[in-house]
């Protein structure tokens, strides 16, 4: 008899547990949730696109993806023409601080809730889900400060492959960075330029490095898409022995291909598998009430530090699996 009542009773726990589990989704069937990129057609944003959208849509929620393909002026189309569509939800990943500040606050004023995606603008939304872009500068100059030190006997050169200037990441990127050499006088900055997101510029920035000064020692590269061509340009140097290249991404399986191959020294992340996580749950919460959250719901994602020592079979995602669901 006991044991047919702690059965009811977990049944009947269960049963409740579910309930709740469908009250809570409940306010996002027949939602609307828009996703303007910098573009698709790499790891970061379809990553985003298939992990979230994969857990909304079998909620009811219609998923909206308007793509620029890097064009700026074709994101700020796009946002112009979602605020008169009014989505319930409008996230957004900015190319740079400025030039859509002003739409997102349009945006907000018309009663959408915005969120903005690893690369904040100068407007302040109803939330933010991103990278921790000054630790990851900190942690990119930490490991490349203990490599090339000259108390370690190398010649403390290093350069820096930056993005786009204007935007985020390479403006908090760079604040970390400075914070650290700042403590490191003995690291010469003997490098400091702009790749624009673009694998060839980087490449030509650091053949053009490592010709001037062939005794260099570390590179501080501030996004993995574009110091591809970063490495090829110490591989064609030869120098890989010699070159320690601290990069970040977003923790996808050509990351840590590119660890395994030695083409990355250290690979700085933040695992698009939690942002998209965080993603859901932001937009849950938003959308569960009318009115606007008490406190600040933005979501940070920690740092994590990929090396070949560190590197497992699941350390980072594989895209194909999430676009087969």
């Amino acid at each position: 008899m006991r044991s047919l009542s702690l059965r009811l009773a977990f049944v009947g726990a269960a049963f409740a547990i579910g309930c709740a589990a469908q009250a809570a989704d409940a306010p996002l069937k027949g939602k609307t949730v828009a996703f303007v990129p910098t573009s698709l057609g790499y790891d970061l944003t379809d990553g985003w696109n298939a992990m979230v959208r994969g857990q909304l849509e079998p909620l009811g929620v219609k998923w909206i993806v308007r793509d620029p393909n890097w064009s700026t002026d074709a994101g700020a189309q796009a946002i112009t023409s979602l605020i008169n569509e009014k989505p319930d939800v409008l996230l957004v990943q900015n190319p740079d601080i400025q030039s859509y500040a002003r739409l997102l606050k349009r945006a907000e004023d018309a009663g959408i809730r915005v969120v903005q995606v690893n690369m904040r603008s100068a407007a302040r939304t109803s939330a933010f889900v991103g990278a921790d872009w000054v630790g990851i500068g900190e942690a990119m100059a930490k490991a490349v400060v203990e490599k090339c030190s000259p108390k370690t006997g190398r010649s403390g050169k290093v350069t820096i492959v930056q993005g786009v200037l204007t935007a985020a990441a390479s403006t908090f990127q760079m604040q970390g960075v400075q914070a650290v050499l700042a403590k490191n006088p003995d690291i010469k900055v003997v490098s400091n330029q702009a790749a624009d997101w673009d694998a060839s510029k980087a490449r030509a920035v650091t053949d053009t490095a490592l010709k001037q000064h062939p005794d260099l020692c570390g590179v501080i590269g501030f996004w993995d898409g574009q110091d591809t061509g970063t490495a090829a340009a110490i591989r064609e140097a030869k120098k890989q022995d010699q070159v320690f290249l601290a990069t970040n991404g977003g923790a996808a399986r050509t990351g840590c291909a590119n660890v395994a191959n030695g083409n990355f020294s250290a690979y700085m992340t933040y695992d698009v598998k939690q942002q998209s996580q965080d993603l859901v749950q932001v937009i849950k919460t938003l959308l569960a009430s009318s009115a606007r959250p008490a406190q600040d719901i933005s979501r940070v994602t920690p740092v994590g530090v990929i090396t070949k020592a560190s590197l497992r079979d699941d350390t980072c995602w594989n895209l194909e699996e999430y676009k087969k669901k």
